[in-house]
């Protein structure tokens, strides 16, 4: 995954500076989206493993996107295919969007509980969050009968764990050592 990450960062921060400076965002996260769907492709993973040249590459990727690309799309997949680099733009779509949500100062929320919240409680959640955060906050709630009773907030690398599992299995840590 690092090296994933540590090749496709530089191509995702290109395309979000071009896109920022054009005021095509929105646009860019279309195209970095749909040129990652495609690379997804069974039939391309299997192209993108074979023999055939940059040119090649480029050219057949360009005919599968037609539309979709305009054409410093087109330029931006014609400079990937020419470094090899075909393969990573599905991270790169995925920093892309990471570059976007700073930009707009907004953050994706997961929020795992025991039982489904009410709107009240999740606008506290999230009211909560954005002043600690200091971020639009997007809240993905889902459901897990395991942690007995409260939630697991993750945004990024932070976690909130204030279910009953977790208190537990602190506790546990705390009595064993």
């Amino acid at each position: 995954m690092s090296e994933l990450t540590t090749v496709a960062r530089p191509y995702a921060r290109a395309a979000f500076e071009f896109a920022v400076d054009s005021n095509k965002i929105e646009a860019w996260s279309e195209m970095l989206f749909f040129t990652a769907e495609v690379v997804n492709n069974p039939t391309m993973v299997k192209i993108l493993t074979s023999d055939k040249t940059a040119q090649e590459l480029a050219e057949l990727f360009l005919n599968v996107c037609e539309d979709q690309l305009d054409e410093n799309g087109q330029n931006f997949i014609k400079i990937m295919a020419e470094n090899g680099r075909l393969r990573f733009l599905p991270r790169v779509a995925q920093l892309f969007a990471a570059l976007e949500d700073e930009h707009k100062k907004q953050v994706d929320v997961n929020v795992v509980s025991a039982y489904g919240l009410s709107k009240k409680q999740l606008d506290e959640l999230s009211k909560s969050l954005e002043k600690r955060l200091a971020r639009k906050v997007n809240l993905h709630c889902s459901i897990d009968k395991t942690l007995i009773a409260g939630m697991v907030v993750t945004v990024g690398d932070l976690v909130i764990d204030s279910s009953a599992k977790g208190q537990l299995g602190r506790l546990s840590n705390t009595l064993q050592s």
